[in-house]
């Protein structure tokens, strides 16, 4: 792979981590306007799904039933199971326990990598630079306040949310290239889809008509269905199939100060010195730790 073709998958990782930090304020928006976390899911995941189809109206004859489970495997992991348990999480530990915990999704994926395709062991520049940015992420989450609380099962339940994220970037990469990266999408978000569908059974889903049409709900779940769901993950799973696990994942360090920007300007929320400083460290540890990343998934 040349390095022009290489840089146009780090952009679409970095657009992608980007447009993710927003959803983190498009969300809030949309539960103050009276939704679930639950019926959020659920509307973003089948606009995404049948957006999707419009794009690539074809399906693909699976080439076993293993791929099949690939596919199921994904849908849960890297949808409903992921959700399920960061919403879950934030019931019973802080925001800021959770979004702590999920800046070690880049190291967590580079573990589980190393595992399932016995890689060499990462780099000292890779292991330097993770540290740095993670010590960014840090400063940007926490933004001064230091004094936080330990909760053992809601930061469990976000222990094992990053863990489902993980495998699901393992599980993306056994597929090997024989699939259109957009149908692979589209099967993500149709097991998401059948995965999250029994929780309604117990909690019916109950969105007045009305709530769906005005202009800051309708905005904000186009937003996060279109462009942060099908538009987004398709441009992750592209990055995640010809970057390597690993080296996409790290882009995830990006996403808390994304979303700290967002809250300045849409919800007036304060920029400190922490997070200057914060993004300092993660640019400087993403800069060390992809300019030569070991472990290569090609």
């Amino acid at each position: 792979m040349n390095h022009q073709s290489t840089f146009v998958y780090h952009i679409a990782a970095l657009f992608t981590v980007i447009v993710w930090g927003v959803t983190m304020v498009s969300t809030k928006i949309l539960l103050r306007e009276g939704l679930s976390p639950e019926e959020i899911m659920i509307i973003r995941f089948v606009m995404a799904y049948l957006f999707l189809w419009i794009l690539y109206p074809r399906s693909h004859k699976n080439k076993s039933w293993r791929d099949e489970l690939i596919f199921i495997g994904t849908g849960i992991t890297s949808s409903s199971l992921y959700f399920f348990l960061e919403n879950t999480a934030l019931v019973y530990t802080s925001a800021t326990n959770v979004s702590l915990i999920c800046a070690l999704i880049p190291l967590m994926t580079a573990i589980f990598t190393c595992l399932a395709f016995r890689q060499s062991p990462l780099t000292k520049k890779f292991r330097t630079g993770s540290v740095i940015s993670v010590t960014g992420a840090f400063l940007v989450i926490l933004n001064g306040n230091f004094s936080f609380t330990f909760n053992p099962l809601g930061d469990a339940l976000a222990f094992l949310a990053i863990v489902s994220w993980s495998v699901y970037g393992v599980l993306v990469k056994c597929l090997k290239g024989h699939y259109h990266s957009l149908f692979v999408t589209r099967k993500i978000f149709l097991y998401g889809i059948l995965t999250i569908l029994p929780y309604f059974i117990f909690v019916p889903f109950d969105v007045p008509v009305e709530t769906l049409t005005r202009p800051v709900v309708l905005g904000n779940l186009c937003f996060l269905g279109l462009i942060a769901s099908s538009l987004c993950y398709f441009m992750w799973t592209l990055s995640l199939r010809n970057l390597g696990v690993v080296k996409t994942n790290h882009y995830i360090y990006f996403s808390p100060l994304v979303t700290i920007l967002t809250a300045h300007f849409v919800l007036s929320e304060q920029i400190t010195l922490y997070v200057i400083c914060g993004t300092l460290f993660i640019l400087g540890g993403l800069w060390i730790a992809t300019g030569r990343v070991v472990v290569k998934l090609k």
